[in-house]
């Protein structure tokens, strides 16, 4: 990679970031295009996020994505959000427009949704489930509701109160009242009647790799859908459970690599390389496994 007085800068804006795999995706179709944008990982602690938003402007920076913690932080500092960042009341990206104005949006929405497109016959109407309440929740619940239309759809929360808020901001997309708040030791019963389970939560992220949110594993069974949106490692403690039992997984790096493909367009005016990036990660994770 050559850096220079003209390289566009982008930021992903988290904490912690030594596990993000960000960076290697973008550089990677960076440098499959020949562009001149460069991408680099800041941990910038919740208490910094106002001082790190506002630098993207003062440096000149391109934009950024922004991770856990700070999805739903970041947006009093922004200027501008899309419709969909507005209705989920989350951003996980920024562009920096040529009049220094900041405008978020959420790409999470985009990524989420890809791998599930084509089982929408089996979800259309379903009962579903989403362990978790923070920012990517708030994407991936009402992801669910605007293109599924769920019966059921439980949002399962360590701190039910902060899942009771998620549902009230989402109040205006649930249009079947299909919203439903249990905390986690209350909802066995939501997990085994529901054709989808989502976890947005990081337990069994890296380096914690025999942790699993969900400790019951025979709830799972071969009617479900159990989708992990952690990425490291690719196969989760929580994926290998339900598989065993029968049910069909999906990571989380075809959620990872379309929500960058949907933010890479906006921050380059080209299409990301997608095939290119799938390949390098494949490649890459193949030697880190030797």
């Amino acid at each position: 990679m050559h850096i220079d007085a003209n390289t566009r800068l982008i930021a992903l804006l988290g904490y912690p970031v030594g596990q993000t795999l960000s960076p290697f995706i973008h550089n990677t179709a960076f440098a499959a295009q020949g562009i001149n944008f460069a991408f680099a990982a800041f941990p910038v602690p919740p208490e910094r996020i106002e001082d790190g938003v506002r630098g993207l402007a003062a440096l000149h920076f391109a934009g950024a994505g922004v991770t856990i913690p700070h999805k739903q932080a970041v947006l009093p500092y922004l200027d501008e959000l899309s419709p969909r960042a507005r209705a989920v009341g989350a951003s996980n990206m920024i562009v920096r427009r040529p009049d220094g104005t900041l405008f978020g949006d959420n790409t999470d929405v985009t990524g989420f949704l890809a791998p599930l497109l084509s089982l929408t016959d089996r979800l259309q109407g379903a009962d579903m489930a989403v362990l978790g309440a923070g920012g990517a929740a708030r994407a991936v619940a009402y992801a669910l509701l605007v293109t599924f239309r769920p019966k059921r759809l439980t949002l399962i929360a360590r701190t039910p109160s902060k899942a009771d808020m998620l549902a009230t901001d989402l109040t205006a997309f649930d249009e079947h009242k299909a919203l439903e708040v249990h905390a986690f030791s209350s909802a066995r019963a939501a997990v085994r009647g529901a054709r989808l389970v989502v976890n947005t939560t990081p337990v069994g992220m890296y380096p914690a790799v025999d942790d699993s949110p969900w400790s019951n594993a025979d709830d799972f069974g071969d009617d479900h859908i159990v989708y992990d949106i952690v990425y490291n490692p690719e196969e989760t403690r929580l994926l290998s459970d339900a598989a065993s039992r029968g049910a069909v997984t999906l990571g989380g790096l075809d959620m990872l690599v379309e929500q960058a493909a949907a933010a890479y367009v906006q921050w380059t005016g080209h299409e990301m390389p997608v095939d290119v990036v799938k390949e390098a990660l494949r490649r890459r994770s193949e030697m880190l496994h030797r």
